[in-house]
């Protein structure tokens, strides 16, 4: 059977490759795969859709308008609610809730271990709801708990806190990812991606420039101190997903921006690159081992001679820095098609800054090293998204290639909190060797997965397609996966 341009998706629609690679079927009709109809017939008469160029660069940007700004509002205030306890830890949170030695570390724990856990389902809840309502909702809650933080009376009262701010947050970031999966092809996700992640190194430093002007006020209303960062922050999210909720876009059927030969050309790119309506990206939502070197606990101990207002300037910069880094590396590998090449030069950097913190105390070097590391480590939440997504071919694979990057990244998240204990200062050399034998690891895996990704595809195209593929059934064809001769890994 055959669709015209103007069809909606089927509900998971994959093609055998990116460029629709076609098999000759018994009948001798070129034909592409679909996952839930059979097949997709195009004769060999008839012509790939075509697209005229300007109209797409046109449409794009207005998908671009209308998109990318509110997903990046959603990704920063994800991002700010959760982070920002670390700057109320500097204005005195552990004192005020009677806290000590290892409690902030529990605290963080039960953040991350809730998060892993809920992640997953709070997906499938996004795909059911759709992402339209469903990502302001979760931005409304995370809002409420960051804002009833600031009442919190003692560390139980944070803790259940903590668990409804993960259950709230867990789906928001995947589910942009996957948002974003509706409107865009895949050669186009990762710069969107990266322009939306831009928004963790933002918020982070403004995060420390907020709370460095929040504290600078005696008292608002009755709170006082890190309980007015809580405060003011949380009213700031609650504010903005309300200005959210009436903007966002479910998806590109019910755009009241596009006109319908829009939606049609929407719909047509999408299938022309067999990215399906419902492909769920992956969500790691930044690189989980930074928190432990930029968060502003470590600055605190760096710099533990300066004043609070100061200590919280200080974690500006490495999120400045890394904010570039962040959309140079995203729109290089946009325009290369590449990413372990990128992952390859900016890692021996990270390895350096760690380094410096395992060679010396001097606090000048010692900063230095985080603006570096911060260089180098904030890219790698797209390349690694955009690493998965390029080489994985059907919806149902993909899913679970990046449900599994998006488990491990949240472990990641979790041993960071214990990863630089205070009781392993002033060098906390467990911490920073851990991410330096992480990254010696990450390099050398890149360097390998390179040269065995080159082996590969030669090693498969001196194979005949015809010959693999004979006397195969087109489910057997479609179940191949990566093992279907066309397949061609991309680096």
């Amino acid at each position: 059977m055959t669709q015209s341009l103007g069809e909606p998706l089927d509900h998971e629609s994959v093609l055998v490759d990116d460029k629709a690679r076609v098999v000759q079927c018994e009948d001798q009709e070129l034909r592409t795969i679909n996952d839930e109809e059979g097949i997709n017939v195009y004769h060999e008469n008839e012509a790939p859709p075509q697209f005229d160029l300007k109209a797409v660069r046109r449409l794009r940007l207005k998908i671009d308008l209308w998109t990318v700004p509110m997903i990046f509002l959603i990704s920063g205030l994800s991002f700010l609610d959760r982070a920002n306890i670390g700057n109320a830890r500097l204005a005195g949170l552990e004192k005020d809730l009677g806290m000590s030695g290892n409690d902030f570390n529990i605290l963080l724990t039960i953040f991350w271990v809730v998060y892993i856990i809920v992640e997953v389902p709070a997906l499938v809840a996004c795909k059911y709801f759709g992402p339209g309502w469903f990502l302001p909702c979760m931005t409304v809650g995370l809002g409420l708990m960051c804002f009833l933080q600031a009442w919190a009376q003692n560390m139980a009262h944070m803790c259940a806190l903590r668990v409804l701010l993960a259950v709230f947050e867990a789906p928001v970031l995947a589910g942009c990812a996957y948002y974003y999966s509706r409107w865009y092809t895949r050669a186009e996700l990762t710069f969107r991606l990266g322009l939306s992640s831009t928004a963790g190194p933002i918020m982070g430093a403004t995060s420390g420039l907020a709370a460095s002007a929040i504290l600078t006020l005696d008292r608002f209303g009755s709170l006082t101190r890190w309980r007015m960062i809580f405060a003011i922050e949380g009213m700031i999210t609650l504010i903005i997903a309300a200005f959210v909720m009436f903007l966002f876009t479910d998806r590109p059927e019910t755009a009241r921006w596009l006109t319908a030969e829009e939606k049609r050309i929407v719909a047509a790119r999408i299938k022309a690159e067999r990215v399906a309506t419902t492909e769920v990206l992956d969500g790691i939502d930044k690189p989980k081992l930074l928190r432990g070197l930029i968060n502003p606990a470590v600055i605190a101990v760096d710099l533990s001679e300066q004043s609070v207002v100061q200590q919280q300037l200080w974690s500006v910069p490495p999120y400045a820095v890394g904010l570039i880094t962040n959309v140079g590396g995203s729109y290089l590998s946009w325009r290369l098609d590449r990413r372990l090449i990128i992952m390859v030069m900016l890692l021996p950097l990270v390895i350096l800054g760690y380094g410096i913190f395992l060679g010396t105390l001097n606090a000048q070097a010692r900063y230095g090293a985080t603006v570096i590391i911060a260089f180098a480590i904030i890219p790698f939440q797209i390349l690694c998204q955009s690493q998965v997504a390029a080489n994985v071919v059907s919806d149902t694979a993909r899913s679970s290639a990046l449900a599994l990057n998006i488990i491990i990244g949240n472990v990641g998240g979790l041993v960071s909190t214990w990863a630089f204990a205070a009781s392993d200062g002033p060098y906390y050399i467990r911490g920073s060797g851990l991410n330096m034998a992480s990254a010696c690891s990450s390099l050398l895996l890149a360097i390998g997965l390179i040269f065995w990704m080159k082996w590969d595809n030669k090693r498969r195209a001196a194979k005949d397609p015809e010959a693999e593929l004979s006397g195969l059934s087109m489910r057997q064809v479609h179940d191949l996966d990566w093992a279907h001769p066309g397949f061609r890994w991309k680096p």
